[in-house]
């Protein structure tokens, strides 16, 4: 504890209740400073980072149905800082260990005015950003909870550029729109901005536990101003709680540059650690699915004559993933009530179609290797999922089936309910719970966003909550745009299940006037810059055979440990590599725009290597020749630069091993002497 630290702290401990305090806490390095002020007595909290103002006094507090807003006058009463530090290894993630650090102050106040009551304000200030939440401790008088508002204020000192999807209370499948922060109305979160000043700055939120989701809206402050809205119950209440409440953190990520927003663990560290006492039965895993074929209309999920989840079909994608590496298959459609869609009560969780013989299937798949991963479509009927949870996944435990996929499509049941509002909200979290007592893991679709709930319940592994890949089955697309802006927004939350991998681009035998918008060596590159644990190779089988790019996802692996940001700016390109044992992988990606990368790998290698590379050709375009591809091996060491030509919409995978022996005594040519124009296809 620093001088300056342990001067704040004589302070408040010190000094007498009084309604007009301002204190300062400072992040570890000291760059980054909070004051927490009672003027007049009435909440504000403002930050700077090195000196200049970030966000200028910004109100706290809450607004209640029958009783007083809980705004002040308020009187310090009590106070409590420290340091916090941990040093902790996730179960799985993008790095083995992770250190957390933090300066926190707990403030009690109290109300000046009857009836008194009690609200604790707590802040921790990281090196790399700053988190805040609201405590209401049990306390006489208060039995019950509703709160209609809370005031939580994010007043910027400046303008910036946002990227950011609407506020909506029911899906974050939104392609991302980039305008100044002044333009903004509402918004879910992350919402990630550069401001004015140069400064990277993501707000979004940690340990959603018990409360509705909150989304930004405009504050009265001024044009740089945001508030926080909470997600609302059917009569309009946004918390419901019985005596006491503690929110999630409010997380202001801030780095200097793009990279720094990536390298951020805040939202992780802000969550409990791990409650499961063995975890050994989790396991990440690259998986493929009966279920591209679905979205190409080539199968249904209903039964019928193309049936997709079939005895056969499902044994026939049992073997590919068996000779090929991948360790997981998803199989959708398996069980009935797809043909009762929109009704209530209509999937059935235990029962699965005539022509799919479930416990033949899986044990096939245990005796080939292959983990089946179940699946839960609940068409949004959370309600009656509940009523059947338990025995759902008792039976997925007592078939060997490790990992379930659930969906919310539709509009919630209970009608009324909203996919991000706190009774949603404890239902994922009641599915989560119930699947580790029964060891299984998690991959929800229509989820609530990640808030790093994954440190406490690491069989949490991955879930969509973004605009993924099937919008290129059905839609307009998403533009080669869209997965540069992913990591700096969505992902800075979690572990994404987009479902790379696409090699079939555009799909021309089932859906012409559909395509997937990149070329085949950013297919390879998402897989390593859209971290999930959970890691879909997309396509269907046939259009992986005889193609040679698909030895980098047979190599892939899903479990890092360690993940370096190499060079990245949001919306352009992205440089990520991580490492697995003595093995490491690096995925770029480039927006619509061609670009030539000079990226150093002194950081990742340690002697000379072999460097795989799966590289768009001279002649690669997202747009009209997507599939050119250029493939070979080259000796690489530490003092070389490797030099990147992406494509329009394209991109650059590569798998970095040691030497053989046999290798050792070979002519093979260094990296550093390939030119960018030596790379086509002819």
């Amino acid at each position: 504890m620093n001088k300056t630290l342990i001067l704040i702290t004589i302070i408040l401990f010190s000094c007498k209740p009084e309604i007009s305090t301002n204190i300062v806490v400072l992040s570890p390095d000291d760059k980054i400073q909070v004051e927490v002020k009672l003027d007049q007595g009435m909440p504000f909290y403002a930050v700077q980072v090195d000196g200049k103002k970030c966000i200028l006094p910004s109100a706290l507090g809450y607004r209640f149905r029958g009783q007083p807003d809980l705004t002040g006058p308020f009187q310090l009463t009590n106070s409590n800082t420290e340091v916090i530090e941990e040093h902790w290894g996730p179960v799985w993630g993008q790095e083995k260990s992770i250190h957390s650090l933090s300066r926190a102050i707990r403030l009690e106040l109290r109300e000046v005015l009857a009836p008194h009551r009690q609200l604790n304000l707590h802040f921790r200030v990281f090196n790399d950003g700053v988190a805040f939440r609201y405590e209401i401790p049990a306390q006489p008088g208060i039995d019950s909870i509703f709160i209609t508002e809370e005031l939580s204020e994010f007043n910027f000192a400046m303008d910036g550029r946002s990227w950011w999807i609407p506020g909506d209370y029911d899906s974050y499948e939104f392609l991302y729109t980039q305008t100044p922060l002044s333009d903004v109305k509402s918004v879910n979160t992350p919402i990630t901005m550069i401001m004015d000043n140069g400064l990277h700055i993501s707000l979004h939120e940690a340990n959603l536990t018990g409360y509705p989701g909150m989304t930004l809206g405009k504050s009265q402050q001024s044009e740089f101003s945001l508030r926080s809205i909470l997600v609302p119950w059917p009569d309009g209440d946004k918390v419901k709680q019985v005596r006491q409440l503690t929110s999630p953190w409010r997380t202001i990520t801030i780095g200097q540059k793009a990279t720094d927003l990536l390298n951020s663990r805040m939202i992780l560290n802000l969550n409990p650690p791990n409650l499961i006492d063995n975890p050994d039965w989790i396991q990440p895993m690259k998986y493929m699915g009966i279920w591209w074929g679905m979205h190409l209309n080539k199968e249904t999920w209903v039964q019928g004559p193309k049936h997709g989840a079939t005895t056969a079909n499902a044994m026939h994608y049992i073997d590919f993933a068996a000779e090929n590496q991948i360790q997981g298959l998803l199989i959708e459609g398996w069980n009935v009530g797809w043909e009762k869609w929109g009704q209530p009560d209509a999937f059935v969780m235990t029962q699965a179609y005539d022509d799919y013989d479930i416990e033949k299937i899986t044990a096939y798949g245990r005796e080939r290797g292959v983990s089946i991963i179940g699946h839960h479509e609940t068409g949004a009927d959370a309600d009656f999922y509940e009523r059947q949870l338990e025995a759902a996944f008792a039976y997925a435990h007592d078939l060997g089936i490790q990992a379930v996929k659930s969906g919310y499509v539709g509009a919630i049941r209970p009608v009324g309910q909203h996919h991000h509002g706190q009774w949603m909200v404890e239902h994922y979290r009641r599915v989560v719970e119930m699947a580790a007592k029964y060891q299984v893991s998690i991959d929800v679709h229509e989820p609530i966003k990640p808030t790093g709930i994954e440190r406490t319940w690491p069989n949490m592994l991955t879930r969509e909550g973004g605009r993924g890949q099937e919008y290129n089955a059905w839609s307009e697309g998403n533009p080669p745009i869209h997965t540069t802006i992913l990591p700096f927004t969505r992902l800075l939350a979690g572990p994404m299940d987009y479902t790379p991998g696409i090699f079939d681009l555009r799909f021309d035998r089932y859906k012409p006037d559909n395509r997937v918008q990149s070329t085949l060596a950013k297919q390879l590159a998402l897989m390593v810059v859209l971290y999930s644990p959970l890691q879909m190779a997309a396509d269907l089988p046939e259009n992986y055979v005889n193609q040679p790019a698909f030895q980098f996802i047979r190599d892939l692996e899903v479990v890092w440990d360690e993940s370096l940001y190499l060079e990245a700016e949001i919306g352009k390109f992205v440089t990520i590599a991580r490492r697995h044992g003595s093995d490491w992988f690096l995925g770029a990606i480039t927006n619509g725009d061609a670009r030539e990368l000079e990226i150093p790998i002194n950081q990742m290698l340690q002697g000379e290597m072999i460097a795989e590379c799966y590289v768009d050709t001279e002649e690669s375009h997202w747009d009209t020749n997507p599939y050119p591809i250029w493939m070979g091996s080259y000796t690489i060491s530490p003092a070389d630069t490797l030099k990147a030509k992406l494509a329009p919409g394209g991109g650059m995978a590569i798998r970095f091993r040691p030497i053989t022996k046999e290798e050792m005594d070979q002519d093979l040519m260094p990296i550093s002497e390939l030119r960018l124009d030596q790379r086509s296809t002819e």
